[in-house]
């Protein structure tokens, strides 16, 4: 780290963990919701969340022509903190019998809603790391400013494990909102990109074409330009199917999840304690991984390899859940492949996003992280619906994910390589240049 990016990843740092700690929070109250349904319900329950997150991408778009970076993203979690406060006073009120049909529609209400916020909350904070850092400063720094995060997680999920059967969950929900609160006054507090664009390199700063020279203006463009530049780029559309990939093969884990964890836990209470204990000690292995390998695995190895690890582990792990289909099994198989994730995918990916033009790094990137992401979840939702329908065990569905795993690898490699040719486009030419668009 050098001197001169020292506040900003501290800061960065900062606002990661109190993002992060806000829905971890929330996270096993939402997968309890998950737990109680079986295969059909939750597959409708995604339904509703991708029509959600359509809503939601629409109003973002609106907004993000609008108003600058340090206006629109402060605005747009202060909507979640209100929207997290309406939730407390319908479980408090309507929802207090647990089981009831008002508790039973709100709980959906809230898996939907949880699932839509969450991605535009870790969304929103990358797009501004994309924006302020170089591709350069992505691979050096990426990981460390990752760890905050994930302290973050373990902080969220280690107080719904220990407060949840004392506090009752629904009180829970005005902690997150404290939580999101604090991550807002991390945003007004970061440093402005202008002030930050030499790097200490003296390169000058890439924000793309026709980019200010720092934040305080609004983006402008066209409210469909994040679907209209992922569409003629083969970039972003490789990236989209990255994106569309692993939340396939992450959405057949999550349903043999909810399904055995149903099956073995009897109560709301105990589904919500099991599940944050699994949460921690995923977030506990992430941590260590952060510290210790991710930022040395990207610069010894390459970000190919990086990108590659949990793809090849994804294949390994439906391969043995193939055979033998356990709690056990399955908690395994989740801390891994979600800690690689965590510590190695994500950082790794977003270091894609240090290549594209500015308006991209918001529309486009909100677009592919939110929206496909949500289309790789509906498709393996039906798929995994449809194969239990047909009589397929929850065995023999691991086995379909192995080749969905297969051709998520081949992506990463070309995805890797490709940002490697544009990042040395960038330094050679000390402007921004659109993938595939000119290359």
């Amino acid at each position: 780290m050098r001197p001169d990016e020292v506040r900003a990843v501290v800061v960065a740092f900062v606002y990661f963990f109190f993002a992060l700690s806000s829905w971890f929070v929330l996270r096993p109250m939402r997968d309890t919701v998950a737990a109680s349904s079986g295969a059909t319900q939750l597959s409708w329950l995604w339904v509703g969340t991708l029509g959600t997150m359509l809503v939601a991408n629409a109003v973002f778009s609106a907004v993000v022509v609008r108003f600058p970076p340090r206006k629109f993203i402060p605005y747009a979690y202060h909507a979640v903190a209100l929207s997290l406060v309406a939730f407390y006073v319908a479980f408090r009120m309507l929802g207090a019998v647990e089981g009831s049909a008002a508790d039973l529609w709100i709980g959906r209400a809230f898996y939907v809603w949880t699932s839509v916020f969450n991605l535009f909350v870790t969304s929103l904070f990358w797009c501004f790391m994309a924006d302020a850092f170089q591709s350069e400063q992505a691979k050096r720094l990426f990981g460390f400013i990752g760890v905050g995060g994930t302290l973050g997680s373990i902080s969220g999920s280690a107080v719904t494990a220990g407060l949840a059967a004392r506090l009752g969950s629904a009180n829970l929900l005005i902690v997150s909102v404290v939580l999101i609160e604090i991550a807002v006054l991390a945003v007004l507090q970061f440093p402005q990109t202008a002030a930050m664009s030499t790097g200490g390199t003296g390169a000058v700063s890439v924000r793309g074409r026709g980019a200010k020279g720092d934040d305080s203006a609004a983006l402008g463009g066209s409210v469909f330009a994040g679907f209209t530049h992922v569409i003629k780029s083969r970039y972003l559309v490789a990236t989209a199917v990255f994106i569309a990939l692993f939340t396939f093969g992450s959405t057949f884990l999550y349903f043999e999840q909810s399904a055995i964890i149903g099956a073995t836990f009897a109560d709301r209470t105990s589904r919500t304690v099991v599940l944050a204990r699994i949460e921690l000690a995923v977030q506990v292995l992430t941590v260590l991984t952060q510290i210790f390998f991710t930022g040395r695995l990207i610069r010894w190895f390459g970000l190919g390899v990086v990108l590659a690890v949990v793809p090849l582990l994804s294949m390994v792990g439906f391969g043995l859940l193939g055979g033998v289909s356990s709690f056990a099994a399955v908690a395994s198989f989740v801390v891994l492949r979600r800690a690689g994730n965590f510590a190695l995918t994500n950082p790794a990916m977003e270091v894609l996003f240090t290549v594209v033009p500015r308006e991209d790094k918001y529309k486009a990137k909100s677009f592919i992280e939110t929206f496909v992401y949500r289309i790789g979840d509906q498709a393996g939702a039906w798929t995994f619906a449809g194969l239990v329908a047909l009589g397929l065990s929850y065995t023999h569905i691991a086995w379909f994910a192995v080749p969905i795993c297969a051709v998520w690898l081949g992506v990463s490699v070309w995805l890797a390589r490709q940002q490697a040719l544009l990042a040395q486009a960038v330094v050679g030419q000390s402007v921004s240049i659109a993938p595939d668009r000119d290359v």
